[in-house]
């Protein structure tokens, strides 16, 4: 499901950063358009072409099934199964969104400090934090940039200025959801309603973003735009969460994760928030302790936090709080509106594909 589209989706992105780099006579400048390569997996730290990990794609694929889903602008089943020129008018946005994921991810780095990015060197560790900083903003200028190719493959003047506002007010909704993640580290009053608000415009706000995109290229329908968007939402929330599940519970086996890898570095996540809330005086003391120490936590220290997370049942919130989002994001596609297509019908398959497969931590 994650697959399907992540050819075209890889070729638009090469196209739109070759074509922007080529455009520069300023011979100094590519290894700035490399420093951009280099984060999305394309180069390595020299800027030769290497064949690392380019990312899961997964905003710009949901982007791509919310379009098909919505109907593809008029798409019928006359259309032949390896016919995907239709995927043109929205393959822009896909960029878009990807950019701007990726933009958010080179300052996020900075911000939280972070030497390692999908097992490489994080940008900034290689060239500093101004260079960095600079490269990241030039990502986002590039991101509005390539929206406004949708102008070039038949999309309409109006829909186009709404994409455009819609990508602003999220990339607003971001940086207000990175602020509050920032300023929790400080605090020691965060809530599990503060949390689910900032990950909800910080982690939710693109995938909303993605799939409200794809369905106003796909259809004027608002009552089709507004579900796919809310969709969006509830499987972002969703997909933190679950990442929020496996960074105290995986095993060592899946996904690479370590156990308790969360725990161990103090991460404030959904689990020990809630734990925060619902623990009784000695074991919130004992978490307060733990999570307010100077040095590093010691694996006997995890487990009596796993033990305090067994007891106020934090696991079995954790997976309620997930399932219920994934709930939500069923009933958002089963309201999408029958697109006689055997495109759109695929799409949403593949979207409660999607759904499932995050679904699967709650059990």
């Amino acid at each position: 499901m994650l697959l399907r589209h992540q050819h075209s989706i890889d070729t638009a992105l090469r196209a739109t950063l070759d074509r922007v780099a080529s455009g520069s006579e300023v011979s100094a400048l590519d290894a700035y358009y490399g420093q951009m390569r280099y984060h999305l997996g394309w180069v390595d730290s020299q800027l030769n072409p290497t064949n690392s990990n380019p990312g899961k794609l997964l905003r710009p694929t949901l982007l791509l099934l919310a379009y098909e889903a919505a109907g593809a602008w008029g798409l019928t089943d006359n259309t032949e199964a390896s016919d995907t020129s239709y995927l043109q008018r929205a393959l822009p946005a896909a960029v878009s969104v990807e950019l701007t994921h990726n933009f958010t991810l080179i300052h996020d780095d900075i911000e939280d400090g972070d030497t390692e990015r999908r097992h490489r060197p994080t940008m900034w560790t290689l060239w500093g934090v101004p260079q960095a900083i600079n490269t990241g903003d030039g990502m986002f200028g590039l991101a509005r940039f390539a929206l406004w190719g949708v102008l070039e493959n038949g999309v309409e003047g109006d829909i186009a200025a709404r994409l455009g506002a819609v990508l602003d007010r999220t990339v607003l909704e971001i940086a207000e959801g990175q602020y509050l993640d920032i300023s929790f580290e400080r605090r020691g009053d965060i809530s599990v309603s503060m949390y689910i608000d900032m990950i909800g415009r910080k982690t939710a706000a693109l995938m909303r973003c993605s799939a409200e995109m794809g369905a106003m290229i796909g259809t004027r329908d608002t009552g089709t735009i507004e579900r796919l968007g809310t969709f969006g939402q509830a499987i972002g929330v969703a997909f933190q969460v679950r990442d929020d599940l496996l960074g105290v519970w995986a095993s060592a086996e899946e996904l690479g994760k370590t156990r308790a890898g969360d725990v161990y570095r103090r991460k404030k996540s959904l689990p020990i928030l809630h734990a925060l809330e619902h623990a009784n005086p000695r074991d919130l003391q004992t978490l307060q302790d733990i999570y307010q120490q100077e040095a590093e936590i010691k694996e006997e220290q995890v487990e009596q936090v796993l033990a305090i997370f067994e007891r106020t049942r934090t696991r079995a919130y954790c997976q309620s709080f997930l399932q219920q989002h994934c709930d939500a994001a069923y009933e958002a596609l089963n309201a999408v509106p029958h697109v006689s297509s055997t495109v759109s019908t695929r799409a949403l398959g593949d979207m409660r594909a999607m759904v499932q497969f995050i679904e699967a931590a709650a059990h």
